[in-house]
């Protein structure tokens, strides 16, 4: 239980809009609600930005591009630095406000704040090592000097189920990089961004550099910012549908985008696998977050030979789970996000049951307040079943038997997701095999988490567009100028 006043977490963050390096209310001083998912209680009140909000936060990151631009890069690494610093000073503090807006237990919560920390200290190192290229012309005659230079304002978009990492790793390479910012969060986790506003202006951000804009109107207040024509960049991370939109909005004026988008991870399990790795794998692979994430489990295909200890194991761990309020000592599963969440969760498991899956723990909600669903295995799922082709977001893990390689690898690449896949066996030739046949942007061998943020983060097909993290996440925010030397 975490020492930290769960008010004092609140009242210390301000609730206003974070434009030009002020805070002030919303046009109109319009309002909504943040929830704590676990109770449904009210924790405060934001501001709920309005188009002209957004625009004028545009205006702000547009008016400070050029300065921002031509800081020395050494000391943008060092506000980073400073930035990653006061996160890690504030673990506690910020993990228990992410708890009561985003449910997630309390020790997970804490352990992001380090993830997202990790950002800023990565691309605090980045941004001194961007560099270009000078070599002479074929024929002799010139030269061609090669730099990078920022993007320019740049529009960033973050979900709800990891509301400070996903922050930090937009961030920290458009500071790197020289890049303005405005920045939506997700309207049920707002608090968080608004927290690391305020640490980037303790660490010496620059006013206008980073405008954050908080709204229950995302498509209102974003659309008229993207079709502008001034910001040229937008960074997303959500579903895939809404990724859809936005593509089709900064074709306008021809935008960057990068999209991390939905996924539909594959689980493979060989018969040479060790098993009680692969479960202990399964379990970060499903349960991170609640089972509230893109990188999540979303099908598990195990051998036949092994299914049924497979599937044992993993149900005896799954049952052994607690569930409870985020904030509790010894709670692994909080709450899910919202009403929705359960909805859909609920759906998912019922349709699996009547077309044939067996129900081997779990498979209902929670009595009592809060959005809290049970830790579920599913067994016989048939590839019917609207699970194996829909994100669950959900702590629910469906599993399905093969019998040959080939036909775990068509079962596999048989989505329009293609973000992660995770792939247990002993057999090296194989791992190689299967990790080059997979069609994922990554694939986590032998271990059930791949998020680093060294390591460059993203999907293929319809899971999104570029790399987040490692060193070519600081490239989403660089545009590459040649300039021809002449007469020498």
């Amino acid at each position: 239980m975490s020492t930290v006043s769960e008010a004092d977490v609140v009242s210390a963050v301000n609730k206003e809009l974070f434009i030009g390096g002020k805070w002030a209310p919303a046009a109109g001083n319009a309002t909504f609600d943040v929830h704590d998912p676990a109770t449904g209680e009210v924790l405060c009140a934001v501001a709920d930005a309005s188009p002209q909000d957004g625009i004028a936060a545009l205006e702000a990151a547009t008016a400070a591009q050029a300065d921002w631009a031509a800081h020395p890069p050494r000391e943008r690494g060092e506000i980073l630095r400073r930035a990653y610093e006061k996160l890690m000073e504030r673990q506690d503090e910020l993990g228990l406000l992410m708890t009561l807006e985003m449910g997630k237990p309390l020790a997970e919560a804490k352990g992001e704040i380090a993830y997202a920390a990790e950002f800023f200290r990565w691309f605090a190192e980045e941004a001194v090592r961007i560099d270009g290229g000078y070599a002479v012309a074929p024929n002799g005659s010139g030269r061609f000097l090669v730099t990078n230079q920022p993007v320019g304002p740049s529009l960033l978009i973050t979900p709800w189920n990891f509301p400070m990492a996903m922050g930090t790793r937009k961030i920290g390479p458009a500071v790197a990089a020289g890049c303005t910012m405005v920045i939506k969060p997700a309207a049920q986790t707002p608090l968080s961004m608004l927290a690391l506003a305020g640490i980037l202006a303790e660490a010496g951000l620059p006013d206008g550099v980073l405008n954050v804009v908080t709204t229950t109107q995302a498509g209102g207040v974003m659309e008229p910012m993207i079709r502008d024509g001034r910001a040229r960049k937008l960074s997303f991370t959500g579903s895939t549908g809404v990724g859809r939109k936005l593509l089709e909005q900064c074709a306008g004026t021809v935008m960057r985008t990068s999209m991390e988008l939905g996924g539909n991870a594959p689980f493979l399990v060989f018969e040479d696998a060790d098993l009680d790795a692969a479960v202990d794998g399964a379990m970060q692979a499903k349960m991170r977050n609640i089972g509230e994430a893109c990188t999540a489990a979303n099908r598990f295909y195990v051998h036949s030979s092994v299914a049924d200890e497979f599937s044992r194991k993993l149900t005896e761990r799954m049952e052994g789970l607690p569930i409870g309020r985020g904030t509790e000592d010894g709670v692994v599963v909080g709450p899910l996000i919202d009403t929705a969440a359960i909805d859909k969760v609920s759906e998912l498991v019922a349709d699996a049951a009547q077309r044939g899956a067996t129900v081997l723990t779990g498979g209902g909600t929670v009595d009592g307040p809060g959005n809290f669903y049970q830790p579920t295995v599913l067994t016989g799922v048939p590839r019917e079943a609207r699970m194996t082709s829909e994100e669950i977001f959900g702590p629910v893990a469906p599993i399905s038997t093969f019998e040959t390689e080939d036909e775990a690898i068509a079962a596999t690449n048989d989505t329009e997701y293609g973000l992660v896949g995770y792939v247990y066996t002993q057999n090296l030739t194989r791992a190689l095999r299967v990790s080059e046949r997979m069609e994922t942007g990554m694939v986590g061998l032998n271990q059930g988490v791949v998020s680093n943020p060294a390591a460059p983060f993203g999907g293929v097909k319809q899971s999104g567009l570029g790399r987040e993290g490692g060193t070519v996440g600081i490239d989403e925010f660089l545009e590459t100028k040649y300039i021809a030397v002449g007469g020498l």
